[in-house]
């Protein structure tokens, strides 16, 4: 059996999720598979309204895990799975270095070990799995610093997921464009 690993890119609110869904729908044929969410859990109605509605388009039969260790989450599935998305674990990781003030220095290379703890994961995985992931890069160069780190980091990681995938499809507008494929 070959196993795919499928990066889906895109803008905010492109269609990405839905195609990612539906690609893990068609790896899991007998329905059993596994949602992994790195969303934070934030006081926030419209945050909890884009949770919802997620929730609401997956089939019952899916496991959902809520993680911030990607890479553990990674390790211990059993089966097909969905991360959804890498943009926000790695928000996520950048809150809890507190990277947002701080020199770059001092906090680069534990960044730089969770990321490849991911992407090794990743590429050891020995199940089909999408990774859902914002694009960015395509404006400007954001303004604050905050946008900043995230723009470079995201596109990083991006980069380096992209070369330990099977697939990468790109997501406009809701049509799918194929960057490369198995």
């Amino acid at each position: 059996m070959v196993t795919v690993r499928t990066l889906v890119t895109g803008g905010v609110r492109s269609g990405k999720s839905m195609v990612a869904e539906k690609l893990l729908a068609e790896m899991a044929p007998h329905g059993s598979a596994t949602y992994v969410a790195t969303g934070p859990s934030i006081d926030d109605p419209d945050w909890a309204n884009r949770i919802a509605a997620h929730r609401d388009r997956r089939p019952t039969s899916w496991s959902t895990v809520e993680t911030r260790d990607l890479a553990d989450a990674l390790e211990a599935l059993t089966g097909p799975a969905l991360i959804d998305c890498l943009g926000t674990w790695l928000t996520s990781a950048l809150d809890e270095l507190d990277v947002w003030e701080a020199p770059r220095e001092s906090w680069q290379e534990a960044l730089h070990q969770r990321t490849s703890a991911v992407v090794e994961a990743w590429a050891r995985c020995p199940h089909d799995v999408v990774a859902v992931t914002n694009e960015v890069g395509w404006g400007v160069v954001p303004e604050h610093r905050s946008g900043r780190i995230f723009a470079d980091e995201l596109g990083r990681l991006n980069q380096d997921i992209a070369r330990a995938s099977d697939r990468v499809l790109l997501v406009v507008a809701g049509h799918v464009l194929p960057l490369s494929q198995p």
